[in-house]
């Protein structure tokens, strides 16, 4: 019985994962501006989290301290979303998300700079190994180059989030996941709100069923599922299953898109993503 619960278990944490990978395929899809579209991601799955959270009864209060934390973490995770589909607007899901998954190390680098913990010299060589995946995912280092600008955006994207989670991993154990989820996207929300002012929104009504599923299914159903896994895996254990999120996404775009990673991305990939899986491994370990 213990191990139909823990397949279970894991079924639900890899249904998570598969969600939120749904992201890149939907970034490629919706033929909208990008602050357009993570507006109404934002709006949209807001509500339904929100819903979500009065029906769960969990508390909204967030204490004065702790207020502009949570604000500009709002500020970065718009900035990540808004950095993440412009890159893939500009390349293909491959090498957005895997652009973007460089977040694990990026934030082993600058945890200790942020947090004054102790560096350890293996952070700088996982640093050189996500270094030398993106040069394989880029065909030629040049600002003329469309998919190595793609690459400079998603590791710009990566950065915001990184720095986003350092800033509230001191809050997550005071404050429910889901509630501080429901502040960043009613944030970004606001932020993004005069958007309807500066862009033409007549692909509005035929982009509609794919921004729901990018509002509930990724990012309202697929973080809050993800973050109810903590209750059966290590955040440790959880971050190593997550690794396969680009993995998800780039099949679920060739399912849809038709569109297949080069070799020299799959080798990027690869050393990006075995960087993720050591860290990960290093800190269950930890």
């Amino acid at each position: 019985m213990q191990k139909k619960q823990y397949l279970k278990n894991l079924i639900q944490l890899n249904f998570a994962v598969l969600m939120i990978s749904t992201s890149g395929t939907l970034g490629r899809y919706i033929e909208l501006p990008v602050p357009l579209i993570i507006f109404l991601r934002a709006a949209i799955g807001g509500v339904f989290l929100y819903l979500f959270c009065k029906w769960k009864k969990l508390s909204f209060t967030i204490h004065k301290k702790d207020r502009r934390t949570v604000f500009f973490s709002g500020v970065l995770m718009g900035l990540h979303w808004i950095l993440y589909f412009i890159s893939l607007k500009m390349s293909t899901v491959a090498i957005g998300m895997l652009s973007v998954f460089t977040y694990p190390a990026i934030t082993t680098l600058l945890e200790p700079l942020m947090l004054n913990s102790k560096f350890k010299i293996s952070n700088l060589l996982l640093g050189l190994m996500v270094l030398a995946g993106i040069y394989f995912l880029a065909p030629e280092i040049s600002l003329e180059n469309d998919q190595f600008k793609a690459i400079g955006f998603g590791v710009l994207s990566a950065f915001c989030y990184s720095i986003r989670n350092i800033y509230m991993k001191s809050k997550s154990s005071e404050y429910e996941g889901s509630i501080l989820m429901v502040y960043q996207l009613i944030i970004v929300t606001v932020l993004l709100s005069p958007v309807f002012l500066v862009y033409n929104t007549s692909g509005l009504e035929s982009s509609l069923p794919a921004i729901l599923i990018l509002a509930i299914l990724t990012t309202a159903a697929g973080h809050t599922l993800f973050i109810y896994s903590f209750r059966n895996f290590t955040i440790s254990t959880a971050s190593i299953i997550s690794g396969v999120q680009p993995i998800y996404g780039i099949i679920i775009g060739m399912i849809v898109l038709a569109e297949y990673p080069a070799l020299s991305t799959i080798f990027g990939g690869v050393l990006i993503l075995g960087t993720v899986l050591i860290e990960s491994i290093r800190n269950f370990k930890e």
